[in-house]
């Protein structure tokens, strides 16, 4: 699903955000993106959505190339990825519904079936009942959980998540990675992004660890990719 090879990342400025990154993450697998504040964790994460591009090494999302991927590709490319945020960027003058049905109404589906698909994804994280409620009427969980419905209900492929428990006390923060678990099950990947050594390792999940750009910790390959070149 992701695969980094030797990937590098140098911004005009000179500053070397990432360097010589390599690892795999198959179908299906969660694994924890973690390091200090400016490790490079963003970074990778954009190199993934095609926000910014690579300056060395190969990157490929779904079986794309993102060394050749041409402008016009880049909407197809993240209409296959949902994106979580710590900042869940909700519009607090729409409802919980409203909120989830965005991504679909951008994409040009019928009413109907942006009516069904919002109603899937706000069941799957147990906000069917919020459906018409406004956000600010939400506890920070459940919150997230609308981040969640949102990012899931173009039925991606692969969940990006930046910092998803950063503002969230302990259990709100396990209950948020329980319902991540749930999408594994369904053949969803994950790659989350987080500084919280005391939540995730407890989980028992694959961590990729950086540290000033490079890869230090954290296996490379995905289980999946393990068993395959046995």
């Amino acid at each position: 699903m992701i695969s980094f090879d030797r990937v590098s990342k140098r911004y005009e400025s000179g500053h070397q955000a990432l360097s010589n990154i390599s690892f795999e993450l198959g179908k299906g697998e969660l694994a924890f993106l973690t390091g200090h504040s400016g490790a490079g964790k963003s970074t990778l994460l954009k190199l993934i959505l095609a926000i910014e591009s690579i300056s060395g090494g190969r990157l490929h999302v779904n079986g794309t190339d993102l060394a050749r991927i041409k402008r016009r590709q880049i909407p197809a490319l993240r209409q296959q990825i949902g994106t979580v945020f710590q900042d869940h960027q909700l519009l607090f003058d729409r409802t919980v519904g409203d909120n989830v049905a965005l991504p679909l109404q951008v994409a040009g589906y019928s009413p109907q079936d942006v009516r069904r698909r919002v109603r899937a994804a706000l069941d799957k994280v147990g906000l069917l009942s919020k459906e018409k409620t406004y956000p600010i009427r939400l506890s920070g969980g459940e919150q997230q959980r609308v981040g969640i419905a949102r990012a899931v209900v173009n039925r991606p492929r692969i969940i990006l998540a930046d910092e998803p428990t950063g503002n969230l006390d302990p259990k709100l923060s396990a209950e948020i990675m329980s319902v991540f678990q749930q999408f594994r099950q369904v053949g969803v990947s994950l790659l989350i992004a987080s500084h919280d050594m005391a939540l995730i390792s407890g989980l028992g999940q694959r961590i990729i660890a950086l540290q000033e750009g490079k890869l230090v910790g954290g296996s490379p390959r995905s289980a999946a990719a393990d068993q395959e070149y046995q």
